[in-house]
C-alpha cells in the first residue's frame, strides 16, 4: 500500500489507499469537444471529469480535487478566468495545475490568463497528442524529482519538493505550480541570470510555446507575492537585455 498523492497535499478526504489513475477534470462547452477529450483521456489511462459550465466546473473542482484542470474560457454564466481566479483564491484548490484550452489567441489573453494563476495555455484548434504532453509535463513538474536535493533555502526562502512547499521564515507562501518551478529555478542558482527563454524552458517546458511576456508576468507575481511576506528589498531583480535573477547576498 502506498500513500494516495493527495493525502501529502493534506486532502482532508484523503486515506491510505492504493495509488490511482491521474484525475483530469475538464470544463468545456462544446459537447463535442468534451466527448473526444474525454474518451482520448480515459484511453490514455485517466479518470475523467466534465462539467459544462463554469459554475459547474467550481464545484466539481472543490469536491473531487482533480490532479489537473483543463479550463475553457469561453463558459455560460461563470466565466473560465473568474473560475480560475475562485480556485487559485481558495486552500483547497490553490495548487491544482490549470491548463487553459481556448479560441481566444491574442497576446493580451494569455497575460490575463497567467496572471489569474494558470499553469499554461493551449489554443483551438490543438492536438489531443499534444495536449497529453502539456498534462504530463505539469504532473511531472508537480512530482519532481529524485535527482536533486529535495530542500533548498535561501536569504529565508525555503523549498520543499518533496512536499511541494514554500515558506518565508515561519509563513507558508502559496504559489502555483509554474511559479514553484520557477521561484525554485532561480533560487538554486541565486546571482546567475537567467533568460527568459531559460525560464520557460525550466518553469512551463521546453518545446511549450508561450509569449516571453508570459514569464514576465509569473515573476511580477512572485514579487508581489514575497514582497507580502515581509521580505527584504526585490529577492527577484531584473538583468537588462537578458531576463532575472535571484538576489545575491553580498
Amino acid at each position: 500500500m502506498m500513500l494516495h498523492p493527495k493525502l501529502l497535499n493534506g486532502d482532508a478526504r484523503s486515506v491510505v489507499e492504493p495509488m490511482s489513475q491521474p484525475r483530469i477534470l475538464i470544463i468545456e462547452d462544446e459537447r463535442g469537444l468534451i466527448d473526444s477529450l474525454s474518451w482520448y483521456f480515459k484511453r490514455e489511462g485517466y479518470e475523467t471529469i466534465v462539467a459544462g459550465d463554469g459554475q459547474e466546473g467550481l464545484r466539481k473542482a472543490q469536491n473531487q480535487i482533480p490532479d489537473v484542470i483543463l479550463l475553457d474560457l469561453m463558459l455560460p454564466g461563470l466565466s473560465g478566468l473568474d473560475v480560475c481566479r475562485e480556485l487559485r483564491s481558495s486552500d483547497r484548490t490553490r495548487e491544482i495545475p490549470i491548463i487553459i484550452i481556448t479560441a481566444r489567441a491574442e497576446e493580451t489573453d494569455q497575460v490575463v490568463g497567467f496572471s489569474m494563476g494558470a499553469d499554461d495555455y493551449v489554443t483551438k484548434p490543438f492536438s489531443n497528442k499534444v495536449l497529453l504532453q502539456r498534462v504530463k509535463a505539469l504532473l511531472r513538474r508537480i512530482e519532481g524529482g529524485t535527482e536533486q536535493n529535495d530542500l533548498v533555502e535561501y536569504m529565508g526562502v525555503r523549498i520543499d519538493r518533496i512536499r511541494h512547499q514554500v515558506t518565508v521564515g515561519k509563513e507558508k507562501l502559496d504559489l502555483t505550480p509554474t511559479e514553484f518551478k520557477l521561484l525554485e529555478v532561480m533560487l538554486r542558482q541565486p546571482g546567475r541570470a537567467f533568460s527568459r527563454h531559460q525560464l520557460m524552458d525550466a518553469a512551463i517546458g521546453e518545446g511549450s510555446i508561450v509569449l516571453e511576456r508570459t514569464i514576465d508576468v509569473h515573476v511580477k507575481t512572485l514579487r508581489r507575492k514575497l514582497a507580502a511576506m515581509g521580505t527584504e528589498g526585490e529577492l527577484i531583480e531584473t538583468v537588462r537585455g537578458v531576463g532575472y535573477r535571484f538576489r545575491e547576498t553580498q
